[in-house]
């Protein structure tokens, strides 16, 4: 991966210095969530723990062929050696889940060029989840990265929980300029001394980010299900003509004025956001997890739902069938 992220103009939605809105808490996100996002996905997602959040059961339930990207500390040996194939144990599914939150906040994630930046977009995101989690006496907790690992918050469950880790990160100002860029499998190699059980680990992150992320992605996923949350702006891929405009490395903070009325010039945008697209999804590919991705512009409700009614699909392959990870 490159170790800069894309030039973007350097604005931002939302308040100054903050995460939140202006004018709104922990306690009024989550109100204004309850009726625009969380009862529209609470009724649609009753009962889909196998095939959204798979908790860790212990009671066996069934025998299927080894699938690319299993846990290979489920393979039953003895019917292996019987059957000269793999085969993986399955398990009854826990309701009883350990999610991780774990968010970049580095500067290029508060970028945004509509009325929400990227962060704002990753907090709903988290809101939703958590407050939906914790509903069924799950426990949720949170790492917090801005240049480096700042907080830890350990898992735990009720209301009192969503409503301290909103608050946390909406009164958290907004970070400065990075020289050295966003260093995301220190992230990720945090969560792996911190995370002791197996949990349910959301990473949400844009991933512009200095390369070596997909290794501790991959080692995270062995133990975990991971799910990453990519974050990301419509002006990112592809800028429009606006005429002579700044941009900004949203990392270190340099601007640079540029004419975006050049059709050469925004040819060369769009090719460097395909070639980083490429590398992104190849990363995510090598570390074999599911992506979901959450667009600034686009509603969160409708993201979920396409992600769980697509893992559903998949879910419903033949036992036999390989079922690569894929974007949603």
């Amino acid at each position: 991966m490159a170790d800069r992220p894309a030039a973007t103009p350097p604005r931002a939605a939302g308040a100054p210095g903050t995460l939140g809105l202006p004018g709104e808490n922990a306690e009024a996100l989550l109100r204004r969530l309850e009726w625009s996002t969380i009862r529209r996905l609470d009724g649609w997602l009753q009962g889909d723990y196998r095939t959204l959040f798979r908790g860790e059961g212990l009671d066996l339930a069934d025998l299927r062929e080894y699938q690319h990207h299993d846990d290979v500390r489920r393979i039953d040996w003895n019917v292996t050696a019987r059957l000269q194939e793999p085969y993986v144990r399955e398990y009854t599914e826990d309701r009883d889940i350990a999610a991780w939150f774990l968010l970049d906040l580095s500067p290029s994630v508060h970028f945004g060029s509509r009325r929400r930046s990227k962060a704002q977009v990753g907090i709903e995101f988290t809101a939703v989840i958590a407050r939906l989690l914790a509903r069924r006496g799950n426990r949720v907790g949170a790492l917090l990265y801005g240049s480096r690992v700042d907080t830890v918050m350990p898992a735990r469950g009720g209301k009192l929980q969503v409503l301290e880790l909103l608050q946390r990160l909406m009164n958290r100002p907004a970070p400065t300029a990075m020289p050295q860029g966003t260093r995301l499998s220190e992230l990720l190699r945090t969560a792996q001394q911190q995370l002791r059980r197996r949990s349910l680990v959301f990473v949400l992150s844009d991933f512009f980010s200095q390369p070596g992320w997909s290794e501790p992605l991959a080692m995270l996923a062995l133990r975990h299900e991971v799910i990453a949350v990519r974050l990301y702006d419509p002006l990112e891929m592809e800028l429009p003509d606006l005429g002579m405009v700044y941009i900004q490395d949203a990392e270190t903070g340099e601007q640079l004025m540029v004419d975006t009325h050049s059709a050469a010039f925004r040819k060369r945008f769009a090719g460097a956001a395909r070639r980083r697209e490429a590398e992104l999804r190849d990363g995510l590919a090598q570390a074999g997890v599911d992506t979901l991705e959450l667009a600034s512009d686009e509603d969160l409700a409708t993201s979920i739902v396409r992600f769980v009614h697509l893992r559903r699909q998949r879910s419903r392959l033949t036992a036999g069938s390989v079922a690569p990870r894929a974007h949603y």
